[in-house]
């Protein structure tokens, strides 16, 4: 049973791992065993993890990503990615090129990734791809189109690569985390209506803690979840039990 979970010795990429939902993904998989390297435009706050600056928006910088992190860990076994960011505004005067920036950072770079990682699973029958999506992967949220559309995006996606890769040995799955207790949240629950309103619905009754998404990480990170795919798993509290 220990093995069966086990990600010693796996190589594995965190985008966006500096701090959040991203910091504890990666802090997680390095304390379980595993060769974890971070792209991100800051260097995370963690020893043993090895940095590889990118900034994930834009193509160039994206450009041979997978083949740095292969020579600085060996190789390239678990891919997460991670990497996103929120702009809360009204759609009615909501910025398109804030939209797209948004978009392009948690669905293109995604893809990206997903096919420079293929260049090396898909030969060798193997490998574990972990996109972070979110509650909002399912529902429409206030204020947040383009975060809820790209978290939406991520899960049709996920769902298309698992029908193409998962015949071939490569698992792709995604997560979706609930409110969670990270700074990107923070001023939604320091609102005085949105806050109470939010932690009164959630059945756990209060916001998850980033640490918390590591149990489902190491799980479709391992060969517990070899026969898992395309499917995307909740970590929200019960929210969407509501």
């Amino acid at each position: 049973m220990k093995d069966l979970f086990s990600v010693e010795g796996k190589a594995a990429l965190v985008t966006g791992g500096s701090r959040g939902l991203g910091l504890a993904i990666a802090q997680g998989l390095f304390f379980a065993g595993a060769k974890v390297a971070v792209a991100a435009r800051t260097a995370p706050p963690v020893e043993g993890v090895h940095f590889v600056p990118c900034d994930l928006m834009n193509a160039d910088a994206r450009a041979g990503l997978i083949e740095r992190v292969v020579a600085d860990l060996g190789a390239i076994d678990v891919l997460v990615h991670c990497a996103g960011q929120q702009h809360r505004r009204p759609a009615a005067e909501y910025p398109l090129d804030t939209f797209e920036e948004i978009y392009q950072l948690h669905v293109v770079a995604g893809m990206d990734l997903c096919q420079q990682a293929a260049r090396y699973m898909l030969p060798r029958g193997s490998g574990k791809i972990i996109f972070v999506s979110s509650v909002l992967g399912f529902q429409g949220g206030i204020t947040v189109p383009a975060y809820s559309a790209a978290k939406h995006a991520v899960v049709g996606l996920v769902r298309a690569l698992a029908n193409e890769w998962a015949g071939r040995g490569v698992n792709v799955n995604a997560i979706a985390p609930g409110y969670m207790n990270t700074e990107m949240v923070a001023p939604l629950m320091n609102d005085p209506d949105r806050g109470p309103a939010i932690l009164s619905r959630i059945p756990a009754g209060r916001l998850g803690e980033p640490g918390e998404l590591v149990g489902a990480v190491i799980f479709l990170a391992s060969a517990a979840s070899s026969y898992v795919h395309g499917h995307t798993l909740v970590v929200d509290g019960g929210w969407l039990a509501r």
